[in-house]
């Protein structure tokens, strides 16, 4: 050991030298975009609501800390990454440069999203006192959303499943979600009408033990729960102003940069 440590090694590795340095460009696209003025725009729009979102994110967890809340390392990293992109944007746009806080403020976004342009000037994750008008978007659309999807699936496999067994409850599940959205008259109309049958379909599916069977629906029934989706499908996709009171912020942004 004593000959090896003496001896001198066969190469030594040179000193790192700046001007070899290779850039990276993974973010990069491989063929230059151009985006329009009205595609900037929506770019920014859906990057707030990404930020927005991680910000409540963040912010819930420190509520749920009851001692010195700290900010995640993926919060921040992520954060970084959603303004890099929101600046990289704005090279889009006609010069003279303008900073991301007064183009927020020119569209409206930092209304929309007050979190984001407190986080984007101060660097820290706050909730807002009042709750913004962006707020109810994603869960509304969201419960639209799995309204049009529980429907459909009902309505499929009450007309072609052998058995009936999980009818009461996938229409449960409906009325879960259409409970959870309050003061929509169609809506209200169409729950109504669940409370009415609910028992008496949910009755007509019991089987004796033992009974080889499986269950089916009446003929009547069968009947009322595809008339009771095909409305459901119907009344959601319409996007009746009734329906879309909860996105009207978020829709009248992306109407006006389209107009």
């Amino acid at each position: 050991m004593a000959v090896v440590s003496l001896t001198d090694p066969l190469c030594k590795p040179c000193s790192y030298n700046s001007h070899f340095k290779v850039e990276i460009y993974v973010r990069k696209p491989l063929k230059p975009i151009h985006l329009s003025k009205d595609q900037v725009a929506l770019e920014m729009l859906c990057l707030c609501s990404q930020l927005d979102l991680l910000i409540r994110a963040q912010v819930h967890q420190f509520q749920e800390q009851e001692t010195n809340p700290e900010i995640t390392e993926y919060f921040q990293q992520q954060g970084a990454e959603i303004i890099y992109q929101m600046n990289q944007c704005l090279e889009h746009l006609s010069k003279p440069a303008i900073q991301l806080e007064d183009y927020l403020d020119d569209l409206g976004l930092s209304t929309l999203f007050p979190r984001v342009e407190v986080y984007i000037i101060h660097g820290s994750p706050v909730d807002m006192l009042e709750r913004p008008p962006s707020d109810a978007y994603f869960p509304h659309i969201g419960k639209l959303n799995q309204l049009l999807v529980l429907s459909q699936q009902l309505d499929e496999d009450v007309k072609h499943l052998g058995s009936h067994k999980y009818i009461a409850h996938q229409l449960s599940a409906i009325y879960q979600v259409l409970n959870s959205i309050k003061n929509i008259l169609p809506l209200c109309t169409i729950r109504k009408d669940i409370e009415a049958n609910f028992k008496q379909l949910k009755m007509s599916l019991l089987t004796e033990e033992g009974a080889k069977l499986e269950p089916q629906l009446p003929a009547q029934y069968v009947s009322w729960v595809s008339d009771l989706t095909h409305n459901l499908i119907s009344t959601v996709l319409s996007l009746s102003d009734e329906l879309t009171g909860d996105l009207t912020p978020v829709m009248e942004f992306i109407s006006n940069i389209s107009s």
